[in-house]
């Protein structure tokens, strides 16, 4: 099985950007998408074979998530229960036979940290809300993290050390969600492979010198690790500052 994450940060702008062709190429089983930046009717997409499921923001143009698969789910579920985290699209569940699959785009920790006291709040939360859903089967977590774990994640590590995306507050809940019983899998396969980023700032050609971050993640289940083919960067698909990632599991 074949899965794909992308935050398009704007897929208005990213379909004018040959996300189509990348999306047709890729024949994935299921492709997630974060940063959608629209609401319901603003796009028509044709992609025949696959069912599509759409979780908007309340706000205009913000956020939002949508997943589009060939394998019809047992059930989808839109948020994680909770109201006061359910206005910005942010979460899609998909109920399959063998495992979850959920796709997010966790909050940003913002300028100056804003919003590190809310990203604190969500991280339990949703981190409560995985082991939920791990007790009854194996999880298949993928999306934007807005964290770069480790060093080893982001080009200037000493630089950034305060900034969002890479304090220690949110390092560490990166820490505990591994730690309670699940596998970064970029990491599983290459734990020591560096420059190897998956979103770019639009400042001072970032991309084309590539420093950048690794914020972009399939997450799984301890219990799906025997399962695990590869996990891969696809850094050479441009339309967004972020690029897609990609799961390959045995299921």
């Amino acid at each position: 099985m074949r899965l794909i994450s992308w935050n398009v940060n704007g897929l208005r702008a990213c379909v004018e950007k040959g996300f189509l062709d990348y999306f047709n190429d890729v024949n994935a089983d299921i492709f997630c998408v974060q940063e959608t930046k629209l609401q319901e009717g603003q796009i028509q997409l044709d992609l025949e074979g696959y069912e599509q499921y759409w979780n908007y923001a309340v706000k205009k143009g913000y956020s939002g998530t949508a997943v589009f698969t060939k394998i019809n789910p047992i059930s989808v579920s839109y948020g994680i229960g909770i109201p006061e985290h359910e206005l910005e699209g942010r979460v899609i569940t998909l109920e399959f036979d063998d495992f979850y699959l959920v796709n997010v785009y966790t909050p940003n920790a913002q300028r100056e940290l804003a919003r590190l006291d809310y990203r604190m709040v969500w991280e339990d939360v949703f981190r409560n809300y995985l082991l939920k859903l791990d007790e009854v089967k194996p999880v298949i977590l993928c999306g934007d993290l807005n964290v770069a774990h480790q060093e080893i994640d982001l080009k200037n590590p000493k630089t950034n050390r305060r900034n969002a995306g890479f304090t220690d507050e949110e390092r560490e809940k990166m820490t505990e969600l591994l730690a309670s019983g699940f596998i970064d899998s970029f990491r599983y396969f290459y734990p020591d492979q560096k420059d190897a980023y998956t979103w770019w700032s639009y400042m001072g050609r970032a991309r084309e010198k590539n420093v950048g971050w690794r914020i972009d993640y399939f997450i799984v289940s301890d219990k799906l690790k025997e399962k695990l083919v590869d996990a891969q960067i696809h850094s050479a698909i441009m339309g967004s500052d972020h690029c897609p990632v990609l799961l390959e599991i045995g299921l």
